[in-house]
């Protein structure tokens, strides 16, 4: 028999805890890396399709250049950025670095922004976003 006394649970659960951007992180990072293998699927069928050629490559193109294929490849991109740059904050934690509860909490949230920020400059260079000319990105004519 267990000598626990105390009436608390032994194991904190989600009804319990608080909800704070270091555990949406933690979770995040877990569902971003489901993405990021699902995601890669998506790539090798366009690989694929670019090999066998146009019989297969001109469905997939048109699936891909709808809306909602450009949805999904933003949010791939989201989702590499952010598992990305979200193993680098883990690493800097397995170094001992940023533990104290507000730097988690802040670089957490900055992890969250830099990786939105990063997609979209990724889409920029790589002349994805309709009406951006990559190779003039810069203003002068």
């Amino acid at each position: 028999m267990s000598d626990w006394t105390d009436t608390r649970p032994m194991s904190p659960h989600t009804t319990i805890w608080k909800w704070h951007l270091t555990m949406a992180s933690s979770i995040l990072h877990r569902v971003t890396g489901v993405g990021n293998y699902i995601g890669i699927f998506l790539v090798v069928a366009w690989l694929f399709a670019t090999a066998v050629g146009p019989d297969y490559y001109e469905p997939l193109s048109g699936l891909i250049g709808s809306i909602w294929g450009q949805l999904i490849l933003f949010g791939f991109t989201v989702s590499v950025s952010y598992h990305t740059l979200n193993g680098v904050r883990h690493l800097f934690m397995d170094a001992g670095k940023g533990l104290n509860p507000k730097m988690g909490s802040f670089l957490a949230g900055l992890v969250l922004v830099l990786a939105v920020v990063l997609a979209v400059t990724i889409w920029m260079l790589a002349g994805l976003v309709p009406g951006v000319d990559p190779l003039h990105l810069t203003g002068a004519a």
